[in-house]
């Protein structure tokens, strides 16, 4: 059977793999997309939606993108500093954030409720469908599939198989400790339409985070809070009820004219966590013209156009002009070093006490 050749190689159809083949694509790079299912079934088309790149103009379809802002907010007065100090380091990248509270927030925000003190206000935020994104990136491109036996060569690889990635990185001698987990998501009943921001929670507890947004439909799609469990061998995860009655009692402290809505859906997916919480993204410690894009700890729906934009520039051209160094692989080589050195110290440690 004839091998099939490409300059680059994706492994994974979600958003980071599928927008990476678009920005080559508008490269003149040629791209084989690699994907076992459904271009965006998985993390990619189960998230909340929230998007930080216009969406339309970038790839000529609608997807649902709605530019209607974020807020975020906090309940007392501890996160406050936390929140200004992101707007100001946000500014330096071209993010514009405004502070809102007391009675400016009141008359801005009407429905929030008397517990939130701060709201940080992002204009140019918007959300979309994620069900409709991942596959609107990749009808730019093609789809192969090799279940059928067939071959596929290329001089450059892009890993973006999401909570799968972590095999495949094995395979390069690159092992990562990768937790899947299921992302905890509602919807309720339609009510007339007229929340036109979506509104998160910041906080140091679990249980109080909280998300929603309305969509012209009327419907308030929320989520948040505790994970639920996912199993990647039955490509599932799973809600909790227990979470999603939580998510009820946020939703209600957040915005108490919602609190006797009707939910009418509840879903999940498998998303892929780090254990420092950042994501895995450049080229490959160990072997040349591989990279990654994965493990974006559940923000990879929105992070995913800018992502793939960095990636097409970094396989393109060897180099990149966003600052990546935070994310490479190779930090959890040096962790190893460091943690085998310590324990090689403990060992050395203890033998000289037995010893003497």
């Amino acid at each position: 059977m004839k091998t099939q050749q490409a300059d680059v190689i994706i492994v994974g159809g979600g958003i980071m793999g599928s927008a990476a083949a678009f920005f080559l694509r508008q490269r003149g790079r040629s791209v084989i997309l690699l994907e076992r299912g459904l271009l965006g079934q998985q993390a990619s088309g189960t998230n909340f939606g929230n998007v930080r790149r216009r969406l339309p103009e970038l790839i000529g379809e609608d997807v649902e993108f709605l530019p209607s802002g974020h807020i975020r907010v906090c309940y007392g007065q501890d996160r406050v500093g936390m929140l200004e100090e992101y707007a100001i380091a946000a500014r330096a990248y071209g993010l514009e954030l405004e502070m809102f509270a007391g009675e400016r927030m009141r008359a801005r925000f009407p429905f929030l409720g008397p517990e939130v003190g701060t709201a940080s206000y992002s204009p140019l935020d918007g959300h979309a469908n994620p069900r409709l994104a991942a596959p609107a990136f990749g009808r730019v491109d093609f789809l192969a599939s090799a279940t059928d036996g067939r071959l596929f060569s290329a001089p450059a690889m892009l890993v973006a198989a999401g909570a799968w990635a972590d095999k495949l990185c094995q395979q390069f001698g690159e092992p990562v400790d990768l937790v899947a987990r299921g992302p905890q998501m509602g919807v309720t009943e339609p009510v007339p339409y007229g929340l036109k921001t979506v509104v998160g929670v910041s906080s140091p507890r679990d249980e109080e985070i909280l998300y929603f947004r309305q969509i012209p439909r009327g419907n308030i799609i929320f989520g948040g809070g505790g994970r639920g469990p996912a199993y990647l061998d039955l490509r599932r995860a799973y809600v909790m009820p227990k979470n999603t009655l939580n998510q009820l009692r946020q939703l209600q402290r957040l915005a108490p004219a919602l609190a006797n809505l009707n939910v009418i859906r509840v879903w999940s997916g498998i998303e892929s966590y780090m254990p420092d919480d950042l994501p895995v993204m450049g080229p490959g410690a160990r072997v040349s013209g591989l990279h990654y894009a994965f493990g974006f700890c559940g923000h990879g729906f929105q992070l995913g156009p800018g992502v793939g934009d960095v990636m097409a520039e970094l396989i393109d051209t060897g180099r990149t002009t966003t600052p990546i160094e935070s994310f490479l692989i190779s930090r959890f080589s040096k962790q190893e070093a460091e943690r085998a050195k310590s324990t090689q110290l403990a060992q050395d440690q203890l033998l000289v006490k037995f010893e003497e």
